[in-house]
């Protein structure tokens, strides 16, 4: 591996840009919309079920989702402001507002609870005490049953916030292993939950396998593994679906002659993996998706780039991983995404912490909205792709009629003060009085 790291280094022009920490864009030469591995529609469908299943308990569980019956979702948002002023495209710029779902307040709620469910769900119905056809609002009474069991994870902080939530509230005893990016509001916020923290003074996927190798030596924990698990793959997969009713009942139609760019920001990659999927289902060739990465954190680019995934980190070539955005602050991307769609990834980008409060702060200035650092990655993809060659290489001729997307990722969770502290320094970095 080091000669083949020695020789990337000296002969391939892009990674010497990233070792640069040069923000760039990645044009994905395979591209062809091709999805790899076994998973398929069916497998979304069956997600979408259960947590139809699951809405009467979620309902009863968390109050603020009673208005949706329980159903866990974020709005679609249009930006006319922030399209005139700060991302210039010529088709519709939305919002896609997962900083605005319930119960975790990211895209994180997506998958974590998702899985979580499910290893309920599965624990419930082996040991008799739920059916298929029960009102899993029973499950509001049922904490001392699941408190004989633990749940493990490794994150950052936004999946941690959401497996911790949900686990807690159904009674689970929950370990959190925190890397060294995460925020120690969000290690707060899970401890008043009744979780357990375990900070670490090394990176992600350090987390990761102390959070395996804890639930190895316990036959009644379960591991959630952000970079291999299908479960948080397919609960991300499930938003496809609903956006497409989302996007019917704002009478905005995709294909051919109305192409669908989304712009999703990745960390270790089965958030944007399991949304790609899900969307390649619905819309076929005529979405494309592009990741949005911080230029000290560009993992997935990396792996799909040089085709190691995930036996290549940005360690490796000596790229410090160091960011604001610690959602995304990942040095080795997910197994299970690179390879599944090493070919239907239109492209990766990549960011600099300094756009991204320039992002925060146009945004709170121009629509009143707050995202965390994380999540404002999306709102560069769009100049990026327009100024590139990408719709020569698919044939796409008339990028006009195109719906540009931005995945907001997280954000709504932040507390006040915190927010505060964000956009001033967002602030005083563009120089703006």
């Amino acid at each position: 591996m080091n000669n083949q790291i020695q020789q990337l280094l000296a002969n391939d022009p892009l990674i010497k840009k990233l070792v640069k920490y040069e923000p760039l864009l990645w044009l994905n030469q395979q591209y062809d919309s091709t999805i790899r591995g076994s998973l398929s529609i069916v497998h979304v469908e069956d997600a979408i079920k259960r947590l139809e299943r699951f809405a009467p308990y979620i309902a009863k569980a968390f109050p603020e989702t009673s208005k949706q019956k329980g159903i866990i979702e974020s709005p679609l948002l249009t930006l006319f402001n922030m399209k005139e002023k700060h991302v210039n495209v010529k088709g519709d710029l939305l919002l896609k507002a997962d900083n605005e779902l319930p119960i975790s307040g990211s895209i994180k709620a997506r998958g974590g609870i998702y899985e979580v469910l499910k290893h309920a769900e599965h624990l419930a119905l082996s040991e008799g005490i739920l059916n298929l056809t029960d009102d899993y609002s029973k499950l509001f009474n049922e904490q001392a049953f699941f408190s004989q069991y633990s749940i493990a994870v490794g994150s950052t902080g936004n999946l941690g916030l959401s497996i911790g939530i949900m686990g807690a509230k159904l009674g689970f005893r929950v370990y959190v292993h925190m890397s060294s990016e995460a925020k120690k509001w969000k290690k707060d916020l899970l401890k008043q939950k009744g979780v357990q923290v375990i900070e670490h003074t090394s990176d992600f996927s350090a987390a990761v396998a102390e959070g395996r190798r804890q639930a190895e030596s316990n036959p009644t924990m379960y591991f959630i593994d952000d970079e291999h698990s299908e479960h948080l793959f397919l609960g991300y997969a499930v938003a496809a679906f609903r956006l497409k009713k989302q996007l019917e009942e704002k009478q905005i139609s995709i294909g051919q002659d109305h192409p669908l760019f989304v712009y999703l920001p990745c960390g270790v990659g089965g958030g944007p993996g399991g949304i790609t999927f899900g969307l390649k289902q619905v819309f076929g060739e005529h979405v494309h998706c592009f990741f949005a990465e911080p230029t000290h954190a560009p993992a997935m680019l990396l792996g799909l780039r040089t085709g190691l995934h995930e036996k290549i980190s940005v360690q490796d070539i000596g790229i410090e991983l160091k960011t604001e955005a610690d959602g995304l602050a990942v040095g080795r991307p997910s197994q299970l995404v690179g390879h599944m769609l090493e070919k239907a990834i239109s492209g990766v980008y990549t960011v600099s912490d300094r756009e991204l409060y320039e992002m925060m702060h146009f945004l709170k200035d121009e629509e009143d909205m707050f995202l965390e650092p994380s999540a404002l990655a999306g709102f560069l993809g769009p100049k990026k792709i327009l100024e590139s060659k990408y719709s020569e290489q698919v044939g796409i001729t008339n990028m006009s009629e195109a719906t540009h997307l931005v995945w907001g990722t997280g954000g709504s969770m932040v507390p006040e003060e915190i927010q505060r502290q964000y956009l001033h320094f967002a602030k005083k970095l563009g120089g703006i009085d």
